[in-house]
């Protein structure tokens, strides 16, 4: 990040910096930021410079009102991150996004970037090329929990003028490590650029946009988190010829190959008992 070319704010609050994508968004946020404010329900370890930590869980309303009281804008990273039965992603992903909301309501918080999930989407087939306006297809009940953020995001910004980014984020790590990665990964460099650009953009409303690298494969147009100033400039091609040898080819009617959320599309309902 480039603060000398970045606004500069008072105080940010970024949640689940305990997590993969957390821990890479703390050391990235301190450019934006006179004070970050770090927290999750997980271990975070003592504050480093020029951070407050303050440990919270999303599902305690009372707390999350504390937390987001006096800051400029939140980096919602928390939350459950995989499908999982509904009731553990109820607390996190449901009551934790409606008391995040309600906190800046109450507190006067101008902004939100939050992790959506390209899961909200899934049920897309992959021979159809989607931009951001299309109707939600969640694949899976935290698919499902993504899609009731977004909703939740519109919602907060059309009754209460609270802006929001939502990030449907692809397949974000170090390196892709399959096929369908050469399609959705999200490196590290470029997750960090998409958050910049969500918090600093002027006047995004609600948008949502797509957390995807430049790859040369891509079912998703998106020209909406390119309207914020997002360039991103790492491409999973790079790795293409080492996936390929690696992973074995799937034929054509595999979920993995065959819709846009992959192998969630035929994980079984969590909520049934395994047996």
């Amino acid at each position: 990040m480039s603060p000398a070319q970045s606004r500069r704010f008072r105080r940010l609050l970024l949640t689940g910096a305990a997590g993969a994508l957390g821990t890479v968004l703390r050391e990235h946020l301190p450019a934006l930021a006179d004070v970050l404010r770090v927290s999750d329900r997980a271990p975070l370890g003592p504050a480093q410079e020029r951070e407050e930590v303050v440990p919270c869980d999303l599902g305690n309303a009372a707390g999350m009102e504390a937390l987001t009281r006096d800051v400029d804008a939140v980096v919602h990273m928390g939350g459950v991150s995989g499908e999982a039965p509904f009731a553990d992603l109820h607390h996190g992903n449901i009551l934790g996004m409606y008391h995040l909301f309600e906190g800046c309501r109450k507190n006067g918080v101008g902004r939100v970037v939050w992790a959506s999930s390209n899961h909200a989407i899934g049920f897309y087939p992959r021979t159809r090329t989607i931009d951001a306006t299309v109707p939600q297809r969640p694949d899976t009940n935290y698919g499902l929990t993504k899609a009731f953020g977004e909703d939740l995001a519109q919602y907060y910004n059309d009754k209460y003028g609270i802006e929001a980014v939502s990030l449907r984020i692809g397949s974000c790590r170090d390196r892709p490590i399959d096929r369908r990665m050469l399609a959705t990964w999200l490196s590290y460099p470029d997750l960090a650029h998409l958050v910049e650009r969500s918090l600093i953009a002027p006047a995004v409303g609600h948008t949502v946009v797509f957390g995807v690298s430049a790859n040369h494969e891509s079912f998703w147009d998106n020209r909406a988190a390119a309207a914020l100033g997002f360039r991103p400039r790492d491409n999973a091609e790079a790795y293409r010829a080492d996936i390929e040898a690696s992973t074995p080819p799937v034929g054509p009617d595999d979920p993995l190959v065959k819709y846009q959320g992959g192998q969630f599309v035929a994980m079984p309902h969590a909520d049934d008992d395994a047996t």
